[in-house]
């Protein structure tokens, strides 16, 4: 039987052939990762990108948006949807970073133990694991693995984790499973598969690269061969 780990090395060698080494958009600097991951809650790429720009226009520093009247905060981002909860939600962080800190300034992160710095970034309302996971990864370039909905359906479906895991529970059990070297692609790679062809309601399971390692896979075809 192949170990978890054995399991997940092959998915991540599959799709590195597949897709071959992928590049996430430009890096953005931390404070503005973390206010640009709030904003794609509940909501797709395209408008939380026109939602950053808008409260980018509007409010040229995280200074201005801290201490803005809070309904104009939410109208610059109503792009993004839930804006309501967001406009708050993005202040209240800003507020406490700068009440701790004494400034909006997250670079001190990088020079933090890993753990310290997922959890001094958790503590905010608002920035889960997911969250704290992609500012680290991305905007500091810390061993970090995070798991959205796309990575927790196809983590699920592949066998690579327990059926019922928590997807608070899968940030650390996938980060166990890999190197650190390879969080970075088999990130990027797992969320385009879910994207593309390992969809909710209709996977392309016949087009996946993973299909002959996959746990869902294989249950389909042995219903067809019924």
């Amino acid at each position: 039987m192949t170990s978890p780990a054995t399991l997940a090395r092959q998915v991540h060698q599959r799709l590195l052939d597949f897709y071959g080494q992928p590049t996430w958009r430009n890096p953005l600097p931390p404070l503005d990762e973390l206010v640009c991951t709030i904003l794609s809650q509940n909501t797709n790429d395209l408008n939380r990108d026109r939602a950053f720009a808008s409260l980018r226009r509007r409010f040229p520093t995280w200074e201005q948006v801290r201490d803005a009247d809070p309904a104009a905060v939410t109208a610059a981002i109503r792009p993004a949807g839930l804006a309501n909860q967001k406009g708050p939600r993005i202040r209240q962080v800003l507020q406490g970073i700068s009440a701790e800190r004494g400034s909006l300034d997250l670079q001190f992160l990088k020079n933090l133990p890993l753990e310290e710095a997922r959890l001094w970034l958790m503590k905010f309302k608002g920035v889960g694991p997911k969250t704290a996971a992609i500012v680290l990864l991305f905007s500091l370039g810390r061993p970090a693995f995070p798991v959205d909905t796309h990575i927790y359906r196809v983590t699920g479906r592949i066998g690579l984790r327990p059926e019922k895991m928590s997807v608070e529970q899968a940030h650390v059990y996938l980060e166990k499973l890999l190197p650190p070297e390879a969080y970075y692609a088999a990130h990027l790679n797992i969320l385009r598969l879910g994207r593309e062809l390992c969809a909710a309601r209709k996977p392309a399971c016949q087009r996946c690269p993973l299909r002959e390692l996959c746990k869902f896979a294989r249950s389909l075809e042995n219903k067809s061969d019924i």
